[in-house]
């Protein structure tokens, strides 16, 4: 039988979304079947909160997913998901960013998505091919002239909620003087040896939604490592409850109020990233991870290049 998530209230934009979701990049990058089947077996163990963008490579394959689900009977309707696409940085111009979220939607065989967010706080020129990314290649955001896109997005009923991924306190504070529409969300990286208290007081205090990715250090990927699920301190609560390591960095998670994106095509895996909902850390256990070295994860220069603007942001979030 499917699980049940609780949800949480995007006060800004009134729509509900379940606070697990299930991300869909991969790296190395995997076929669109396996992808489309990973998502169809995340339905039936209860996932109802399906994480892509337009870089991932992902939308086609989680559109067909969600088709099958339908006709499956899976899903009774389209309604019952709850769809977060992103805008890709070489599209982050105000012309730009309705034609970019009709190609994803085409791409979703969706009328509309229900978040729709800036990927990341940069404008690339063109495709980028390879890496490192030639300096004159990256550029800053103009956060004006595309808050201005992403908000036509919302009024034209293109997405339900828009937001942001990877935005620091002074970048939101910027947004926040310019918006008609706030950002209902901010999805940062943060698992339990990177905490973003900073941040996340500031989201609170703003009425902006946080949604974690990388809850587990986003190990197995080009740029994650095992230091959240092999972490001393998280295996000793995990073999003293029952639970697995991951389990408890995902609770540890969810108890701060955020909402988070797991990344697993397990079966079993998907399946125990739910079990996270019937049990509690106590105030001790607590207390060990909150004294943990905190190591961020995700860093722009170590993928796109050292350069100077990337390496300020790397310092930001």
């Amino acid at each position: 039988m499917a699980m049940k998530i609780p949800e949480v209230s995007l006060g800004s934009c009134g729509v509900s979304m379940p606070v697990i979701g299930m991300g869909t990049s991969s790296y190395p990058p995997v076929d669109p079947e396996t992808t489309k089947a990973a998502v169809i077996e995340a339905i039936k163990a209860g996932y109802r909160h399906f994480d892509t963008a337009f870089t991932y490579g992902s939308e086609k394959p989680l559109g067909e997913a969600v088709a099958e689900a339908l006709r499956l009977g899976l899903v009774k309707s389209r309604d019952e998901l709850f769809i977060t696409t992103k805008l890709f940085s070489t599209f982050a111009e105000r012309d730009l960013v309705v034609p970019n979220i009709k190609m994803s939607l085409q791409n979703l065989q969706l009328d509309y998505v229900d978040m729709y967010l800036i990927h990341w706080p940069i404008k690339l020129s063109q495709n980028i091919k390879q890496t490192p990314v030639p300096k004159e290649c990256i550029q800053p955001l103009d956060i004006k002239s595309v808050w201005e896109g992403m908000e036509e997005c919302q009024k034209l009923g293109l997405t339900k909620g828009i937001g942001v991924s990877n935005f620091c306190v002074w970048r939101l504070e910027e947004l926040l003087s310019i918006a008609k529409i706030p950002p209902a969300l901010n999805q940062l990286e943060m698992n339990p040896v990177w905490h973003q208290k900073q941040i996340r007081e500031f989201c609170i205090a703003k009425g902006i939604h946080v949604t974690a990715y990388s809850p587990l250090g986003a190990n197995g990927t080009k740029w994650g490592d095992n230091r959240v699920v092999e972490c001393n301190v998280i295996e000793e609560i995990a073999k003293a409850r029952g639970k697995t390591t991951a389990q408890v960095s995902l609770r540890w998670v969810y108890e701060q109020g955020v909402s988070l994106v797991t990344k697993s095509f397990n079966k079993e895996r998907m399946r125990q990233n739910l079990e996270i909902f019937d049990w509690s850390l106590t105030e001790e256990e607590l207390e060990k991870i909150s004294q943990l070295p905190q190591i961020k994860g995700f860093h722009f220069a170590s993928i796109f290049g050292p350069h100077e603007l990337l390496l300020e942001i790397d310092a930001e979030i």
